[in-house]
């Protein structure tokens, strides 16, 4: 049998080599955010432009550059139809387009972070699986690196595996590992990786983060989403200890935390001392952290993201931020003015999780007003259910916090407008009235 760095030297082509195999009506799914491998990207979307590779089918799921640059560009997605698990500013130019002209560009595709692996293992035929993946090491394996989410169950189910090796992708330990024998083809690809900085929270973001500080408890484990809010939570953090990290996305601010020992994850329930992440996205000095950090852990999301496993954890807070939540206490994290807007991702799963976590605590924390302070988010009912106003538990926004579990729907309302802008209550206790 061929050593782990012979099957390596055999499997070594060029981007166009190894995406010549892609046949036209095929399905390609690649991989999540940073793993988005931009050489084989940019190989397939050549052969479509020059009419070597007919209308395929593309499954993704949060898109950055390299793939708006490549099958999602103007003169490409005519022959791709495409699929995606969660809207982002690199898709959203596609929506106009669909608006503008009719002409459907793009497919959504609802469904919990906690559910993609099982779909592609059961519900999706795939053909052939793209990413981005860490060198290989003595034993063969190569790192999912920032990208674990539906990586594994994508590469195992599919039928052609391709897999762009980058020296800036940092090895994770935990489920992270494909072996050689695995792979169809491998290039090699070294240029820096998508970075998503820190931002710097807005007022209302550090108001909201005053509030939350204190319903975190020294040796709580955290999930916090993405975004300025979230921000401003974790900036407000940095006097607690002992802190843990379940998270499906790790960020520069909880890189912060570990890097001024605020977070040890010394008391955690699961994977003491470990960092425990399905995707990350972050700076070079954040992923120069993870590189081959053996406290950092990535387990795929049907694992990190399953709600028995969030529960698991005791005093798990869950931090995630919304577009809106109504008087009922139903949450919008997905839609504005009717047009989809992002995504559930894993936002459910932590709320359910962590309101079954032993000393655990689910908080929206949003800012009371959108739209530079021209509409309320606090509002009468929301167009999409994200979360049910069965699983909410604490709502903060910068005017203060209330916690909706065990409350009546009258009560709630009360609570949510005492928590809204001052210049929109008066609306709201009108629209309570009446409903």
């Amino acid at each position: 049998m061929a050593s782990a760095v012979q099957m390596y030297a055999a499997k070594l082509v060029t981007p166009e080599l190894a995406v010549s195999s892609i046949g036209t009506g095929e399905t390609l799914c690649c991989g999540a955010a940073v793993s988005q491998p931009p050489a084989l990207l940019a190989a397939t979307a050549d052969r479509i432009r020059a009419g070597r590779l007919g209308p395929i089918r593309l499954y993704y799921k949060l898109a950055m550059p390299q793939l708006t640059a490549s099958l999602l560009a103007d003169d490409v997605i005519e022959c791709v139809e495409a699929y995606s698990f969660f809207i982002t500013d690199q898709d959203r130019h596609l929506l106009a387009r669909h608006t503008d002209s009719g002409v459907r560009l793009l497919n959504f595709v609802p469904a919990h972070f906690s559910q993609i692996p099982r779909i592609f293992a059961e519900d999706i035929e795939l053909d052939t699986f793209m990413v981005t993946v860490a060198p290989m090491d003595a034993g063969g394996y190569f790192s999912l690196g920032t990208n674990n989410d539906f990586a594994l169950s994508a590469a195992h189910s599919a039928k052609r595996l391709l897999v762009e090796v980058n020296e800036n992708m940092p090895r994770i330990f935990g489920r992270s590992g494909i072996h050689i024998s695995e792979v169809s083809a491998v290039v090699e690809n070294n240029v820096p990786l998508v970075e998503g900085g820190p931002c710097e929270p807005p007022p209302a973001g550090r108001a909201i983060g005053e509030l939350v500080a204190p319903m975190v408890p020294n040796g709580a484990t955290l999930q916090i989403g993405i975004g300025r809010v979230a921000y401003g939570v974790a900036s407000a953090l940095t006097h607690h200890s002992d802190l843990g990290i379940h998270t499906e996305l790790f960020s520069p601010p909880l890189a912060d935390l570990i890097n001024k020992g605020v977070i040890t994850g010394a008391h955690k329930t699961l994977h003491p001392h470990k960092h425990v992440f399905t995707m990350a996205i972050g700076t070079r000095d954040t992923y120069g952290l993870m590189n081959s950090n053996v406290a950092f852990e990535s387990y795929p999301s049907s694992y990190v993201n399953d709600v028995r496993i969030i529960a698991a954890n005791d005093n798990l807070i869950s931090i995630n931020t919304a577009l809106q939540v109504d008087l009922y206490g139903q949450v919008n994290a997905e839609v504005i003015d009717e047009n989809q807007f992002s995504g559930s991702g894993g936002q459910y799963d932590f709320v359910k999780g962590a309101s079954l976590s032993r000393g655990g605590k689910s908080i929206i924390a949003l800012q009371s007003t959108i739209r530079n302070g021209t509409l309320s988010a606090i509002v009468p009912r929301v167009p999409m259910v994200t979360d049910t106003r069965m699983d909410v538990d604490w709502v903060v926004t910068e005017y203060g916090a209330v916690k909706l579990r065990g409350k009546s729907t009258r009560q709630r309302a009360e609570a949510l407008i005492s928590i809204g802008h001052p210049d929109f209550r008066a609306q709201l206790t009108t629209s309570a009235r009446s409903l």
